[in-house]
């Protein structure tokens, strides 16, 4: 039995299975039926699913086996260059999506100790991936998508700070803000890349480094430009109809706006509201976002990107984690219906290969869906959804008892508050 195939064992007999659920060998399908479980088991779950998610990048880092052991999987357009990309993509994506709920306080519960090994992995790792002699060095300094996944490296400092970027020592941080500063000589695509860029250099002042100004300006005035109405950003020039402004545009420009606010010397970007224009935006997109998860733990399949799988919904989550969703939606029905995705994506292994990577696809091995510009590492975005376990398993979110969501409550004719549009 393979080490990553322990671990799994391990963490099924720590966590157990929801109610009602049996161990699935391949696609478990759509149940109609399934007992309603508790916050704790709910919660069990995620931690099981997010660590079978994370687990090969972070171990195989730790070990400076990443690039030996991941596939390089990709769809037939494929239009990068595979090895200068994946790797970081991989990393920054499940930085991102793993930080808040590394950020939490060791404890001695089964949970604490799993999630104990795997920060102490990820800090071993990412000192690797800053080391020009490690195997599993990353590359910032050629290709343009190093802005991208560079940005969710970014975030992750920004989500966890003292579980993540404090703990490196001084040559490793050294190393990591040079390839954030490498980064200046490219451009990326005219849409939510500007964002990208905007929260590197965002972090870089947050840590007190020289940053570029008119690279955080740009993406703060485009943003405001792009602004559709309703919550909805354009991503570009033109409207876009997929999960771009939960992949990236909301959770990355709330969290950049907010930490422009800190009062640092120089240029001052926002102005007084910025920040609650921006978090109200957020909310409300959570509520589309909540709203479209039908009854049965489906969600629509379109757009470019849907390999991101469970990335969609980021944007959800954080509102979940800033504990600002609105008084019409409850912690538990956000519980609840996110729970019911994850079963449906990940109980089952139809989205992992034998040696527990993701598969290129939405839910199952279909590599047709994949873009040009998605490869293995591109898949590690279904991190980001998994967002609320950042909060402590004694919050609300995880011990009120289990309630329907909205799609659910409206198709089995229970009161349901009357959606519109707002005007921020």
């Amino acid at each position: 039995m393979t080490g990553y195939k322990q671990i799994i064992l391990a963490t099924a007999l720590i966590t157990g299975c929801l109610p009602g659920i049996r161990a699935q060998k391949s696609n478990p399908g759509i149940q109609e039926k399934m007992s309603p479980a508790t916050g704790q088991q709910d919660r069990a779950f995620w931690v099981k699913t997010l660590y079978k998610i994370a687990y090969p990048v972070v171990h195989n880092l730790a070990q400076g086996t990443l690039k030996k052991n991941m596939p390089l999987e990709q769809g037939s357009n494929y239009n990068l260059v595979v090895k200068d990309v994946t790797y970081l993509e991989a990393v920054g994506r499940t930085a991102a999506g793993i930080a808040p709920w590394l950020a939490l306080p060791d404890d001695h519960t089964d949970e604490g100790r799993l999630r104990a090994k795997m920060r102490t992995e990820f800090l071993q790792g990412l000192k690797n991936a800053a080391d020009p002699q490690n195997p599993d060095y990353l590359n910032f300094e050629k290709q343009a998508q190093p802005i991208v996944d560079a940005a969710y490296l970014a975030h992750a400092f920004l989500r966890a700070p003292k579980a993540l970027w404090e703990p490196l020592d001084t040559v490793t941080k050294q190393r990591y803000i040079r390839a954030f500063k490498s980064l200046r000589n490219r451009n990326g695509a005219y849409n939510n890349w500007l964002v990208f860029a905007g929260l590197t250099e965002g972090f870089l002042r947050h840590i007190g480094e020289d940053y570029d100004p008119a690279r955080v300006d740009f993406a703060l005035n485009k943003m405001k430009e792009w602004y559709a109405g309703d919550s909805w950003y354009k991503d570009g020039d033109l409207f876009s109809m997929d999960y771009y402004n939960s992949y990236v545009i909301h959770p990355m420009l709330t969290d950049l706006v907010k930490t422009l606010e800190e009062k640092r010397p120089g240029k001052m970007h926002v102005s007084p509201g910025d920040y609650e224009t921006v978090l109200k935006r957020m909310v409300r997109h959570a509520e589309f976002l909540e709203r479209i998860i039908a009854p049965d733990g489906t969600y629509p399949a379109f757009g470019r990107s849907v390999t991101y799988r469970t990335g969609a919904f980021q944007a959800l989550g954080q509102v979940a984690l800033l504990e600002k969703l609105p008084e019409h939606i409850q912690p538990a029905q956000v519980r609840c219906a996110l729970t019911r995705v994850f079963y449906n994506m990940f109980a089952g292994n139809q989205n992992f290969d034998a040696n527990g990577w993701l598969v290129l696809g939405f839910n199952g091995h279909q590599p047709m869906m994949a873009d040009v510009y998605t490869s293995t590492g591109s898949l590690y975005m279904a991190t980001l959804g998994f967002l609320p376990l950042g909060l402590p398993a004694d919050n609300a979110f995880w011990t009120d008892e289990p309630a329907d969501w909205t799609s659910k409550k409206a198709w089995n004719g229970q009161p349901v508050k009357k959606d519109y549009k707002v005007e921020y």
